[in-house]
């Protein structure tokens, strides 16, 4: 089987950086484990701990801060079930925009689970954040996403920082898609504890981090042999923690934010007339867009014969095209949604991508529109 000649979903996995790849074929061929206190186990010691330092410099942490984990999903199961019993939460606050990830976890605590909607821009609604924290009578654990994953849509982090920061309560972020993309300083901002994903930004998967604050250092829900200063047990891999810090040093040049934006603008630039984008501020590399009376199972599959790889929203579905609860949450029509299309830019997408895209959307838009005239 061909692999897909075009590849515009970034979002749900970007390909692996060549300087990814060549730290993880070193690590792997190193023996040893890293606990161990001879020269073998010291040489891994050591790529874990690079890769900390460089994943604490582009996440604006301290080296101390990063747990490593075998996914992000991972990590956000440990800051909200773990970090729920910590802290003696009485609640836990989602957005209605949230990936599974934080919602199954929000579910697993057992406590209720207060959610907070979107507006039709697809940001948070701070109002209604800001009345159910100033209502609530024990400890909150509020667990948000700052970019996300569907829309590209940048939630207002500084403000949320400033209603939920100064208080009593938890404050976790999803920095999954944030990672690399927009400057992140966790060392100085408010959330006591924040996830991020290697696979988003160029290293394999099977890699994720908690970024943990000092005063939150009882979370720990995987005890073992005291491993990541005893936070997360398992001996490390240090194969994709190499990898994941490699990427970690080498995305941000790679990636060219203003290139992809500008890749991005000239996308929805070529897109039909009646093309509806969804999401007020955006990331600059996601375009999640509908054109009505298009279904986007139709489409997807038509594409994917093309050879172009995008997606209908969340690649955690079990690879499932179902409706979008975060469209449903922006107040769009379940109609409007079932065509709705993600196209996520990366380090490696071309002009050309772009428009093999934009031709490719237009000639099953054409096919489409000519069957319907001739059923008509």
């Amino acid at each position: 089987m061909t692999r897909p000649a075009i590849y515009l979903d970034h979002n749900a996995a970007s390909p692996l950086l060549p300087e990814a790849r060549s730290a993880l074929i070193a690590a792997l061929d190193l023996v040893g484990n890293p606990s161990s206190v001879h020269g073998h186990g010291r040489a891994l010691r050591n790529l874990i701990d690079t890769a900390r330092g460089q994943l604490a410099s582009l996440a604006g942490a301290e080296r101390k801060q990063v747990v490593f984990t075998g996914s992000a999903t991972e990590a956000i199961t440990q800051a909200i079930v773990g970090g729920a019993k910590s802290f003696d939460s009485t609640a836990i606050v989602i957005s209605a925009g949230e990936h599974a990830a934080v919602s199954k976890a929000a579910a697993m605590t057992g406590l209720p689970v207060i959610t907070i909607g979107l507006l039709a821009d697809g940001c948070i609604d701070l109002d209604q954040l800001a009345q159910v924290i100033g209502a609530a009578q024990g400890q909150l654990l509020v667990a948000l996403h700052w970019v996300n994953n569907e829309t590209g849509v940048v939630q207002p982090m500084a403000r949320i920082n400033a209603l939920v920061g100064p208080t009593r309560h938890t404050l976790f972020i999803d920095a999954v898609q944030a990672l690399g993309k927009i400057p992140l300083d966790f060392a100085a901002s408010a959330p006591d504890m924040m996830a991020v994903s290697g696979h988003k930004i160029g290293s394999p998967a099977g890699i994720g981090a908690l970024l943990v604050k000092a005063h939150a250092d009882v979370v720990r829900l995987i005890p073992g042999g005291g491993q990541e200063q005893g936070r997360r047990g398992g001996t490390e891999a240090a194969g994709l923690i190499a990898a994941f810090g490699a990427a970690a040093a080498a995305f941000a040049d790679r990636y060219g934010a203003a290139d992809v934006a500008a890749l991005t603008a000239r996308l929805e630039a070529g897109l039909p007339a009646d093309a509806v984008v969804f999401g007020g501020e955006r990331l600059g590399n996601v375009t999640n867009f509908a054109v009505p009376r298009v279904k986007n199972s139709t489409a997807m599959m038509g594409l994917d014969l093309l050879g172009l790889s995008v997606s209908s929203g969340s690649a955690c579905s079990s690879g499932k095209v179902g409706p979008s609860h975060v469209l449903a949450a922006m107040g769009v029509s379940a109609e409007l949604a079932d065509c709705a299309l993600r196209v996520s830019l990366g380090w490696n997408s071309t002009a050309a991508d772009v428009d093999a895209f934009t031709a490719g959307y237009q000639s099953i838009l054409e096919r489409q529109r000519a069957r319907q005239g001739q059923a008509a």
